[in-house]
């Protein structure tokens, strides 16, 4: 991209703190990033175990004027990293470093400066890691309708007219350790009636403004190289607004599912969640990030959990 900046993110691991820590940052940025006016790039090194390697990346980093953020667990790694970079005059941030140091305060004892996965350290192959790989593989493979029996095996159904999200999304929740299973909505296609018969608690309906659906099929469309036929009955506005209320009408045949919708603005965007035609919550967003919804779905689960009167969707992101 001509004229972004670069952000070099270096793990001696493989690198998720610090690609989760820098997309996170650059969250506070999406006024600047959304129109290009300050485009970035970023590039991921990981694995990266000697000083060799460290300084081949901090001389790349001078050259391409990138800053460098860093997540290395050994101290003479990070230490060397932080002296490189002062020297190169690279901006640069050490994500891991100050956290470790200030648990290792508040407990005593000194960290193993290993990353994690290295040989020597206790396995990290934990019962939490195993239930996320399931979840992973259940995800998967009960995407976009496939397998409709096992449903009742998920701990979340997604249920959505093409192009809402439910993909990535589910993806995001299995990640955290949820088996989701994701149910298409399409005209003349019979939806599975196991989705009738499952929790209705465990089921979320997504939906869109019409114009944001109708943006994101045509480029989808043109991408695929669909043909006019085909693009025409895909991305058409009439056709987007009927298959929008066939959805809804689906969902309206339970009230207990949430119905989760975006609605975009010229300047904001805006959360929308109907339940049961009971409460209307409104939460203000900068934009639809994935793990924004996500939140929204595991608080509204929870909520149910506990008996929670009214969804306590209220905050402003």
């Amino acid at each position: 991209m001509v004229g972004a900046k670069s952000i070099y993110m270096v793990s001696d691991g493989t690198g998720w703190t610090a690609e989760h820590s820098v997309q996170a940052a650059l969250g506070q940025f999406d006024h600047c990033l959304v129109d290009r006016a300050c485009p970035v790039n970023t590039h991921m090194f990981s694995g990266i175990g000697d000083v060799e390697q460290l300084m081949e990346i901090v001389k790349q980093a001078a050259r391409e004027g990138a800053m460098l953020a860093y997540t290395l667990a050994d101290p003479s790694l990070a230490q060397s990293a932080k002296q490189a970079c002062e020297i190169w005059d690279i901006p640069s941030t050490d994500i891991l470093g100050p956290i470790t140091e200030a648990i290792a305060t508040h407990l005593g004892v000194s960290p193993s400066g290993l990353p994690r996965g290295a040989p020597g350290r206790t396995s990290h192959l934990t019962e939490e890691y195993f239930r996320r790989i399931d979840a992973i593989e259940f995800t998967i493979k009960q995407d976009d309708g496939a397998l409709p029996q096992n449903l009742h095996k998920a701990d979340f159904i997604l249920a959505g007219v093409s192009r809402t999200g439910k993909t990535p999304l589910s993806t995001y929740l299995a990640h955290e350790g949820y088996k989701v299973a994701n149910v298409p909505i399409v005209m003349g296609v019979q939806v599975p009636k196991t989705l009738f018969e499952v929790d209705p608690e465990k089921v979320f309906c997504l939906t869109i403004n019409p114009v944001v659906l109708q943006t994101i099929r045509r480029a989808r469309a043109k991408n695929l190289g669909f043909s006019d036929e085909v693009r025409s009955n895909y991305s058409e506005m009439d056709y987007v607004r009927e298959e929008l209320e066939y959805a809804s009408r689906i969902f309206a045949q339970n009230r207990i599912w949430p119905v989760i919708a975006l609605v975009t603005g010229m300047s904001s965007s805006r959360l929308e969640i109907h339940i049961n035609e009971l409460c209307y919550m409104d939460s203000e967003v900068t934009g639809k990030a994935i793990e924004e919804t996500a939140a929204v779905i595991l608080r509204l689960y929870n909520d149910r959990k506990t008996k929670c009167v009214m969804p306590r969707i209220s905050k402003r992101y």
